[in-house]
């Protein structure tokens, strides 16, 4: 009772707290977005004629149980297109408001993804400098639709993506990066270390965004063809992957803070990159 009558006397005295309570609990009783049901592809032999015909698809569910040859066909063509397969319980296809999907279904791309080797012909043919930007574990659709819509802004020619581990580039994400998804060219690899290689072999050198690096953001030279790889706030970038990166950075701090939002932190990195290409 004394909790209660304290809670109404804090509601009573900052109307904001009532305001933010309310808010909140609107935010929590809003369902997820279902994918629409035009923008599936539902059954194991619609999925596969999907994948033949090469059709751009976001991922493949398949239900944890099934098996068999078409499935193994799926999984096959799936690993050919780069198209990520997520194994689900039943519940989660169930979910779609689908029930004649046979533990298969995909979800036709948003996102038309293109050849990260065809992308940097393409820039070098037009006489630009490569800017690339790598994301490395970022799953928040809000941090990367935010990302993307910095990146265009700042002249990025691509982003590069793996199959796996990223957040899903879909209606949400777009609409977060106010359509920059659309416009800018996006790279889905089924690895960064590849990404990584390709990129060195084209001659771009790769800068790794680190907190605890010696190097200052501003001591990097962004003018020469470059890429950038930003990890997630919780584990940065993959060990493996900083130790092929060609230099690390960091953004200088006045405060003692863990990290900033990646894409705040991105959105100051991009900036530096695109002043410096303006001073040349």
């Amino acid at each position: 009772m004394e909790s209660h009558l304290m809670v109404a006397f804090l509601f009573v005295v900052n109307p904001k707290l009532l305001h933010y309570f309310c808010s909140m609990k609107s935010f929590r009783s809003q369902p997820q977005n279902r994918p629409k049901k035009s923008s599936l592809v539902i059954g194991r032999a619609k999925v596969i004629a999907a994948l033949k015909e090469g059709k751009q698809l976001e991922r493949v569910y398949l239900m944890q149980t099934v098996h068999g040859p078409e499935i193994e066909e799926v999984k096959k063509l799936a690993a050919l297109h780069q198209v990520p397969i997520n194994k689900v319980p039943v519940e989660k296809l169930n979910g779609f408001n689908i029930t004649d999907h046979e533990g298969c279904v995909a979800i036709i791309a948003k996102i038309q993804y293109q050849d990260l080797q065809n992308v940097l012909s393409f820039v070098v043919e037009r006489g630009e400098t490569p800017l690339l930007l790598i994301l490395d574990g970022v799953t928040d659709i809000r941090n990367i639709g935010a990302i993307a819509r910095t990146a265009y802004c700042c002249g990025v020619h691509a982003i590069i993506i793996p199959d796996k581990g990223v957040g899903a580039l879909n209606e949400d994400a777009i609409l977060t990066s106010a359509g920059a998804l659309e416009k800018i060219a996006i790279c889905r690899v089924n690895s960064l270390m590849k990404a990584v290689d390709t990129l060195h072999l084209n001659g771009i050198k790769v800068f790794a965004s680190e907190m605890t690096a010696d190097k200052n953001v501003y001591d990097c030279n962004f003018s020469e063809p470059a890429a950038i790889i930003m990890g997630s706030e919780e584990k940065g970038i993959f060990p493996a992957l900083m130790k092929i990166a060609d230099t690390s950075f960091r953004i200088p701090m006045s405060g003692n803070f863990e990290s900033l939002n990646v894409s705040v932190a991105t959105g100051m990195i991009l900036y530096e990159a695109m002043r410096q290409r303006m001073a040349h």
